[in-house]
């Protein structure tokens, strides 16, 4: 079992006691790695000097944030690591890779439909007007990490349901219909997920995720309206700030 190295007891003082002992198991859980177990809570009572209803306190919190997991029967462990992406341009897969993690998919649905008036907006559509609806739920080395639900471009992807679509659908269209994507409109919000997303992605209700409301062009042209909902204990977006001229 994971031990914790030698630290004067938490007392009383400015910051409360669970926030001191939060503090230090969070920095504990960075040297771990992922499945790593905690020390019992009568250890951590013992070792921090602290009351168990404070030990579970400090411990709920982290479990909240995704850096910890209880396993009933168990005990507590280190959370998977998020996968930390860049605000770029890039295929699900390309993006998996280049975490480290080895992508997959698993296609809900293929139809086409008149899409909803959103949908037909984004995409420019006259009304009544048909378009691809795919649904796929994208995994990571295995685990649910995302539902993509998109809609497409009937006229420009005729046979669209005819092709494989558990790789990346963006080379797909580059390489078959000669249609590479090289710009995206995007829109990211948090929400908390709702029973059937909850379900696909292995979650229990009411857990936030990261949607990702995206329209994405080739050649100025919008080919693309995709929802992208991530579990939130799994993903989180990095970027840079710079001062802007304004």
């Amino acid at each position: 079992m994971a031990g914790v190295s030698a630290e004067p007891l938490i007392v009383d003082g400015v910051v409360p006691k669970h926030e001191q002992l939060r503090g230090r198991l969070t920095e504990l859980a960075a040297r771990l790695p992922a499945g790593a177990p905690l020390p019992g809570e009568r250890q951590l009572c013992v070792e921090h000097g602290v009351s168990r209803i404070t030990v579970r306190e400090a411990i709920g919190q982290l479990v909240s944030e995704g850096v910890l997991v209880r396993v009933r029967g168990k005990g507590t462990f280190v959370a998977e690591r998020a996968a930390r992406s860049r605000l770029h341009l890039a295929s699900f897969s390309d993006d998996m890779r280049r975490l480290g993690l080895q992508p997959s998919t698993a296609v809900l649905a293929v139809a086409r439909l008149v899409p909803p008036p959103a949908t037909r907006r984004a995409l420019e559509l006259p009304a009544g007007a048909p378009a691809w609806h795919v649904r796929r739920l994208r995994l990571a080395d295995g685990q649910p990490m995302s539902i993509d639900d998109a809609w497409y471009l009937a006229d420009l992807l005729p046979d669209l349901d005819t092709q494989d679509l558990t790789g990346s659908l963006y080379t797909l269209l580059d390489e078959r219909y000669g249609c590479t994507i090289d710009r995206a409109e995007q829109t990211v919000r948090a929400a908390d997920a709702d029973r059937e997303t909850a379900m696909v992605l292995g979650l229990p209700a009411g857990r936030p995720v990261l949607v990702f409301d995206r329209v994405s062009y080739s050649g100025g042209r919008p080919v693309e309206h995709a929802e992208s909902t991530y579990r939130g204990d799994r993903y989180e977006v990095q970027m840079t700030v710079e001062l802007g001229a304004g």
